[in-house]
C-alpha cells in the first residue's frame, strides 16, 4: 500500500501541510487576540455577539491544529496572552474603532482566511486534513454571508460606485 494508503492520521504530513497547519494556527492566535480587543471597541451587542462567537470558533479550530501539528510532532507557534474586557465607554472615541471599521476588519479576515483555508485543501495529500479545512471554509464563508447581512442591515456596507448605465455609443 505504500506509505500514503490506510488510515490518513497514521500518513505522515508533507512540508506543505505543515506549513499550510502552522501558518493557519499561527494567524489563529492573532485573530483570537485582536477580535477579544475589537470586542473592547465595539458598541454593538449584535457585532459583539458576533464576534464572539468568531472568538469561540477561533479557539475551537486552534485546539484542533495545536492536537493535529503535536500528533506529528511540529513545534507550537508562540500564543499571545488573553486580552482583558473592558468597557468601550472607557476607550476615548478618537482612540476607538468604530463598529464599521471593526466589521470590515473582521470582513477582511474572512476573505483572507477563505483563501488560506482552499490553499491548504488544494496541497494536502491526507484526506482528514483537507476535509478539516474544508469545514473551517465552510463555517468561514457562512460567517461571511452572516457578516454582510449585518453590515447591510445596519448600513455599514460601503459600495464602490454602482456600475448602472454602460455608454451607449462607444466605438473602438
Amino acid at each position: 500500500m505504500g506509505i500514503l494508503g490506510g488510515n490518513p492520521q497514521e500518513e505522515p504530513m508533507h512540508y506543505g501541510e505543515v506549513f499550510g497547519a502552522w501558518s493557519y494556527l499561527s494567524s489563529l492566535k492573532g485573530i483570537i487576540s485582536g477580535y477579544q480587543t475589537m470586542m473592547n471597541h465595539t458598541g454593538d451587542i449584535d457585532l459583539f455577539k458576533f464576534i464572539e462567537n468568531m472568538v469561540d470558533e477561533a479557539k475551537r479550530e486552534e485546539m484542533e491544529m495545536e492536537q493535529l501539528l503535536k500528533e506529528n510532532g511540529v513545534g507550537l507557534p508562540p500564543s499571545p496572552p488573553e486580552r482583558a474586557y473592558s468597557d468601550h465607554d472607557n476607550i476615548p472615541v478618537g482612540a476607538r474603532f468604530n463598529d464599521s471599521e471593526i466589521a470590515a476588519m473582521i470582513g477582511r479576515d474572512l476573505a483572507t482566511g477563505l483563501i488560506a483555508c482552499s490553499q491548504v485543501i488544494g496541497q494536502a495529500a491526507r484526506e482528514d486534513i483537507a476535509m478539516t479545512f474544508g469545514r473551517y471554509h465552510s463555517n468561514k464563508a457562512q460567517a461571511g454571508a452572516k457578516l454582510l447581512q449585518m453590515t447591510k442591515d445596519k448600513g455599514w456596507l460601503v459600495l464602490p460606485p454602482l456600475h448602472v448605465e454602460a455608454p451607449q455609443n462607444v466605438t473602438v
